[in-house]
């Protein structure tokens, strides 16, 4: 099993792979695969030459596929998740097998190397996180299989055009509604602290710089936005009384009317009351589109959310879990050892001396003290006593 980095030759496979292996499963996620593959084909010059340097960008498109007997296996494509790459994502994993060679390597052999290659080769993540449907038993299993623990549960939602209409009747009471920049950057990373709990926070490990927008990911996201024709609106609401950010969205309002409007929500606990207001106030935004559903996903420690997307009508689409894993597990993995096996040379060997040490000034001085006092007098002979003075 050779596993490399992805070239423009590998197209034709993996669009054959993600047909055999997405189509039963997951048909939504199919489509996606398919228009990613369109614009790989437009711009694999451009991001496999951005890969090449250092660059904010040099890790936009990483994917590595698994190759035997000539023949493309599998692939897996991660990306960073926070800007300082302490955790990674991964994106997606196919894998897929000839009927000739069924017996040589299985589906999970194949995605377990996958998933081991990138564990190593990307020597700066700390934490691995990663999305996969509840109902997919066999790629779950795979995740497991490889150390992923379950983190949250997500459920996705999808709200009815007639029900944005109503929504938007109602006049939305957020008297401090702000548009986004780059100067409210350490606000929203305040509000994103504290609407998840410890554990979710410690994975997700973002700071200030992943609420700020560089240079090079405007004109990224901008150039994104042309192709899938969407617009995007990024509003906060501001508390003046604690100066602190309380709630905060985006939503991709998609202009051509094809696919559905994608929002993310978040809103402080302390203070839920916001959830229809900031609704309202997206469908209200929404209205100078076609008319579509809009998308909105909602984790098990956000009860106050769901039970408000509950009493409006909105219905489940999906149910996914999110999953991470430690580095922590590599040394498990590669050296299986215990503290009580441990002795005590090996455990202080930064201790030991590494060569005879060298004498230091406060020891000669010692060593000098300790001999025993000359006398400029000849001592008399043994048989013989010193006169009386």
């Amino acid at each position: 099993m050779l596993i490399r980095p992805f070239q423009f030759r590998d197209l034709e496979e993996i669009e054959r792979l993600a047909v055999h292996g997405l189509d039963d499963e997951n048909p939504s996620c199919l489509l996606e695969m398919g228009q990613q593959l369109q614009q790989l084909r437009r711009w694999y010059g451009l991001l496999k030459g951005l890969s090449l340097f250092p660059n904010p960008l040099q890790h936009l498109f990483c994917t590595y596929v698994a190759e035997q007997n000539e023949q493309i296996r599998g692939l897996i494509q991660v990306s960073p998740f926070n800007r300082t790459r302490s955790t990674w994502r991964v994106d997606r994993v196919i894998v897929g097998l000839a009927a000739e060679d069924a017996e040589q390597s299985l589906p999970s052999d194949v995605g377990s190397q996958l998933l081991r290659h990138c564990f190593q080769t990307i020597w700066e993540a700390r934490t691995w996180l990663l999305e996969v449907n509840v109902n997919d038993k066999q790629t779950l299993a795979l995740y497991r299989q490889n150390g992923f623990q379950p983190l949250a549960h997500m459920t996705y939602w999808s709200i009815a055009p007639e029900l944005l209409k109503s929504l938007a009747e109602r006049e939305p009471d957020v008297p401090n509604l702000l548009p986004v920049s780059n100067a409210d950057a350490c606000l929203l990373h305040q509000l994103d602290t504290a609407s998840m709990p410890p554990l979710v926070r410690q994975v997700f490990d973002r700071h200030i710089l992943d609420f700020k927008v560089s240079l090079p990911n405007a004109a990224v996201n901008r150039l994104k936005q042309r192709l899938s024709n969407t617009d995007v609106v990024r509003r906060y609401v501001f508390e003046p009384q604690r100066k602190a950010a309380i709630g905060y969205f985006k939503i991709n309002l998609n202009r051509s009317g094809s696919q559905p409007h994608k929002a993310h929500l978040t809103v402080h606990p302390a203070y839920t009351w916001l959830y229809p207001e900031l609704l309202s106030e997206m469908a209200r935004t929404a209205q100078n589109h076609p008319d579509q559903s809009l998308q909105l996903a909602s984790s098990d420690y956000q009860p106050e959310r769901e039970e408000y997307l509950e009493q409006i009508g909105a219905s489940r689409v999906e149910h996914t879990l999110l999953m991470s894993r430690s580095v922590w597990h590599k040394l498990r993995e590669t050296k299986p050892v215990t503290l009580e096996g441990l002795q005590l040379s090996d455990m202080l060997q930064g201790f030991q001396p590494a060569r005879k040490p060298v004498p230091s000034r406060f020891s000669l001085l010692d060593s000098i003290r300790q001999l025993p006092p000359r006398s400029s007098e000849v001592p008399p002979p043994s048989g013989e006593q010193n006169p009386p003075s």
